[in-house]
């Protein structure tokens, strides 16, 4: 189980994502939304279909995705 702290907030995108976005492209959407990515806050991300998420953070010095494909 993930436990989060209660000041972590969690973002979803509202607009299909290209999947084979990286570090630096999602950053990028985060920014052109006009959030912090550095924030630490969970940024996710969903494709047309909606069978996979991305979830960008950053954490300890570092960006930090999490892809997950959804049954």
């Amino acid at each position: 189980m993930i436990t989060l702290p209660t000041s972590t907030r969690v973002y979803l995108s509202t607009t299909p994502t290209d999947m084979r976005k990286g570090f630096y492209s999602l950053a990028a959407l985060v920014k052109a939304a006009g959030l912090d990515v550095y924030s630490g806050h969970l940024f996710a991300f969903l494709n047309r279909k909606r069978d996979k998420i991305k979830i960008l953070t950053w954490h300890t010095g570092g960006f930090l995705v999490l892809y997950k494909s959804l049954e």
